[in-house]
């Protein structure tokens, strides 16, 4: 109903494009954004890219002061809910204030999960999820000798080639047996890994940190599982992210790896939904996954408004899709490849790459390597209504993009815009 008093936890990139879109879909009543970082919602992805090189907070604001003015927004920052009263309909922060709702929405967000290491909460070993901390690690790259990434994923990555091109020597400690093993195909962690050795990034697989080196009070390196020491200046620590989902267990909510939601994005109480990189959602393998990307933060906020505003009750079922600045390499992922159980490589030259996933013999997934014309094809093609199998896919040619304008005019699911 459009009268009703809508209150947001988080004030991330779900948040923003919800309380966005509640306005565009016409929600007249109250709506209140409650986040616990100080100052204007900001992009968190530039984070570990070009805010490294520009240092510029202000070209991070999702939106700036007017927006929340002209929209009769109500932002309290630097402001934690401590609490929610499911009966009572209301939220407790701690400020003492209490926020009565009709529909919340939790928007949580996930945070850094730092691994036992013995002196890894040492001053000089540095994360990378807040501004905040991101101001931190660009003052500290200005006068960094040999930066240790504890970590090869996406982020892990993103900053080893920033620092690179900052002049510092960077070695990356993965404990894997190949880089960002948990979202890309063994062909792209090999290209990958054999881009950032070539840029000059020393990089060590199955390498288990056992312990942070300081001395006089400053770190000095790291010593590794097998009794190597690896010497450094700064250690950032980029191993991963836990979804912030202990304020919905708390109200009595079913969180697994996150607040678990149905297809409409509602929890199991119907007053309370959640999205973003907080929320468990039905994927397409018939499990619940978490999606960390901006992407699907985005579409699930605007899929939510419709649903709070219109009372719309379709299955949330947009195609996934993931991105990855690394240096000279722009990573693309449309799909998931987790369900794939065979990949094959289209196109491959010195830095372009294109490969995809099959599940059954249908396609599961399309990673591109600066292949951005491949990338809105595949998301295409994974947002068709009948899957597209292999024997399609090898009559075009491989052709993605020719396959792709041929579709024109067959009913799509609903695929994420860029």
């Amino acid at each position: 109903m459009s009268g009703e008093r809508i209150v947001i936890v988080g004030s991330g990139q779900a948040a923003i494009q919800l309380a966005a879109s509640l306005r565009q879909e016409g929600h007249e009543g109250p709506i209140t954004l409650i986040g616990d970082e100080p100052g204007l919602p900001y992009q968190r992805p530039p984070l570990s890219k070009g805010y490294m090189k520009e240092g510029d907070p202000e070209r991070l604001v999702l939106k700036p002061q007017s927006f929340f003015e002209r929209n009769a927004i109500t932002l309290c920052d630097a402001t934690r809910v401590a609490s929610i009263d499911r009966a009572a309909r209301t939220v407790a922060t701690d400020d003492g204030a209490t926020h009565g709702y009709d529909q919340l929405v939790l928007a949580t967000g996930a945070r850094n999960v730092r691994p036992p290491i013995a002196g890894g909460t040492h001053s000089d070993v540095v994360e990378l999820r807040t501004l905040a901390h991101a101001e931190t690690i660009r003052r500290r790259l200005a006068d960094t000798r040999h930066a240790i990434v504890v970590g090869g994923g996406f982020i892990g990555l993103e900053f080893a080639a920033m620092a690179r091109l900052a002049g510092a020597r960077v070695t990356v400690l993965e404990s894997a047996d190949r880089l960002m093993a948990r979202a890309v195909s063994p062909a792209i962690s090999d290209f990958v890994l054999a881009h950032h050795r070539a840029a000059g990034i020393a990089i060590r697989l199955g390498a288990k940190v056992a312990r942070i080196d300081d001395e006089a009070e400053r770190v000095v390196g790291v010593t590794l599982a097998d009794g190597t020491g690896i010497e450094g200046d700064l250690v950032l620590v980029a191993t991963g992210v836990a979804p912030n989902g202990e304020l919905a267990a708390a109200a009595g909510l079913v969180v697994a790896n996150g607040i678990v939601v149905d297809e409409t994005l509602a929890t199991g109480d119907p007053a309370i939904s959640a999205i973003g990189d907080c929320a468990s959602v039905p994927g397409p393998l018939g499990t619940h996954l978490r999606l960390e990307s901006v992407q699907a933060a985005m579409d699930q906020a605007r899929h939510l408004a419709k649903r709070i505003v219109h009372g719309t009750a379709a299955a949330y079922h947009a195609v996934p899709w993931f991105w990855s600045d690394q240096g000279a390499l722009k990573l693309q992922i449309a799909g998931l490849t987790s369900g794939a159980d065979r990949f094959e490589t289209i196109r491959q030259e010195e830095l372009v790459t294109v490969i995809i996933g099959y599940r059954d013999g249908q396609l599961a997934s399309v990673e591109t390597i600066n292949a951005p014309g491949e990338h809105m094809a595949a998301r295409k093609l994974l947002g068709r209504e009948a899957p597209v199998g292999v024997d399609e896919l090898r009559d075009s040619g491989f052709d993605l993009r020719a396959l792709a304008k041929g579709q024109a005019g067959s009913r799509d699911r609903s695929v994420a815009s860029a």
